[in-house]
């Protein structure tokens, strides 16, 4: 059986996601992960509803998986249903993260580590414990951000869970080359989904306003396929994304930093 693992499916670039990788139609199944059980079983009705084959049966089955990435017990529940259906698991999208703006004094402790935990630890316990179950060709996606490219005042804890984001994928990406196994980070820029709604849900939601050009997550995701077919290590849409990155290198943080701080 030959599927595809796809978190944060519930919203967002997960979503959009799953529903792409549904329209390929080269898949048995698509198990998609969020905590949100009700989004899972909409996204479950739309994608076998709509995609079907010649005689009418759904094209891809959905398994929708409510778990809390955060949890230890969530990511071995997971790895138990692998070991227990045994799939040929041919993308693992890592799309599950949030982020939230202010400065040190404007984090709870609770946001502070549920950002690590989510961004960083949770992706990492999880893409590990899925390889055994990919086989040569087999492709990960995972979701970092333009954010990544530089050091980020007053967004400084998401945008340092994204560059462990980025480092951790393109290193893993060389360590799977071996088995032929692909990894590309996805570094958008401001894509239009609910990350800002949770992002301003702070005690300093008005730290930055400033959200242009803001990208559709159906392109977004479009282009990260594309590459990830490519075996491309790093998925970049957008003139201006690009030019973060490449300000990142080449320019002293001191000078970025500063201008961030006028144009956020």
């Amino acid at each position: 059986m030959k599927i595809a693992v796809v978190t944060g499916a519930s919203s967002g670039m997960g979503r959009e996601f799953a529903r792409q990788i549904a329209a390929e139609g080269q898949l048995d199944e698509i198990w998609v992960i969020a905590r949100r059980a009700g989004r899972l079983r909409e996204l479950k009705e739309e994608l076998e509803s709509g995609i079907k084959t010649a005689d009418g049966r759904p094209a891809v089955r959905i398994r929708p998986l409510a778990l809390d990435l955060t949890k230890e017990q969530s990511v071995e529940q997971l790895e138990e249903e692998l070991a227990k259906r045994r799939p040929d698991v041919k993308i693992l999208v890592n799309a599950s993260g949030f982020g939230k703006y202010g400065t040190y004094k404007d984090l709870t402790d609770e946001e502070i580590s549920q950002m690590i935990d989510l961004n960083c630890k949770s992706l990492v316990r999880l893409t590990y414990r899925v390889l055994p179950f990919m086989k040569g060709g087999g492709r990960v996606l995972i979701l970092g951000s333009a954010s990544a490219f530089q050091p980020l005042p007053e967004f400084n804890m998401y945008a340092s869970t994204k560059a462990f984001v980025v480092h951790f994928s393109r290193a893993l990406h060389v360590e799977l080359k071996s088995r032929r196994i692909s990894v590309t980070c996805v570094c958008p820029g401001y894509v239009r989904t609910e990350f800002f709604a949770v992002a301003q849900d702070t005690k300093n939601p008005d730290t930055c306003k400033n959200f242009k050009p803001m990208y559709e997550p159906v392109d977004v995701v479009r282009k990260a396929l594309r590459d990830s077919k490519r075996g491309r290590d790093l998925s970049v849409l957008g003139l201006d994304t690009k030019l973060k990155r490449l300000s990142g290198k080449l320019l002293p943080a001191r000078l970025v930093m500063s201008v961030w701080m006028k144009i956020k």
